[in-house]
């Protein structure tokens, strides 16, 4: 079954799309499509399976969200894009600015990672016990197998080679909070990898977009508008 992802859309001009994180939907960046729709076509979309996105009956996968995001670039005729990635949706954002480069114009990866080691033990340890336990009933409930393939892509995904990044030539912001469930040292792996990327901390935890929109925002304005 095919599917088409639901989605916000807000504003003129160069467009910037907008990737929510884990289990989310696009109402988790209340707080940057009014503030930048003030200057850019803000495009805020569900993922597969999220929000109001059907789950469809491809493999729930983040390749396969990149490759449903290219998709959805081809439809709406989107040549090129700034892309904002929260979580798996900075996953997604880096697998597709991997896979499609040219599509992308700047790319913000915040809180993102390229594989499940990269997650605070404190944090990655509850994922996997969920899983193993929602795994044991997910074939007799359908309500245990959509929450197993949502912990699902947090236990294996992603598995991304650092050493791929040295080819990803697209301007990067990689923003984390200073008490992010990402490892500290693991996000600073990702700036220094990437040719051209700007590092940034801002006082807080993984959701600094939603908690700390003022300070997020304004880092993001920079970075796009340098």
């Amino acid at each position: 079954m095919d599917i088409s992802l639901n989605f916000i859309e807000k504003g003129t001009g160069d467009i910037l799309i907008l990737l929510h994180g884990n289990g989310e939907s696009n109402k988790y960046f209340k707080h940057q499509i009014d503030f930048f729709s003030s200057r850019y076509r803000v495009i805020a979309i569900d993922t597969r399976g999220h929000g109001a996105s059907l789950r469809g009956d491809a493999p729930f996968t983040l390749v396969q969200f990149a490759k449903d995001l290219h998709k959805f670039f081809l439809e709406h005729n989107i040549n090129k894009a700034n892309i904002l990635g929260f979580s798996d949706g900075g996953n997604i954002a880096l697998l597709f600015a991997l896979k499609y480069p040219d599509y992308v114009t700047k790319l913000i990866l915040n809180g993102a990672n390229l594989n499940p080691d990269g997650v605070k033990k404190v944090y990655q340890f509850p994922i996997i016990l969920a899983y193993k336990l929602i795994a044991k009933i997910a074939d007799k409930n359908p309500k245990a197998l959509k929450n197993a393939e949502m912990l699902a892509l947090m236990v294996n995904e992603p598995n991304i080679d650092p050493d791929c990044l040295k080819n990803l030539s697209i301007p990067t912001l990689v923003i984390a909070g200073t008490n992010d469930m990402i490892k500290h040292d693991h996000t600073t792996l990702i700036a220094s990898k990437l040719p051209d990327s700007k590092l940034v901390f801002i006082k807080g935890t993984h959701v600094i977009a939603y908690q700390k929109p003022y300070d997020f925002n304004n880092a993001v304005s920079k970075f796009l508008e340098n």
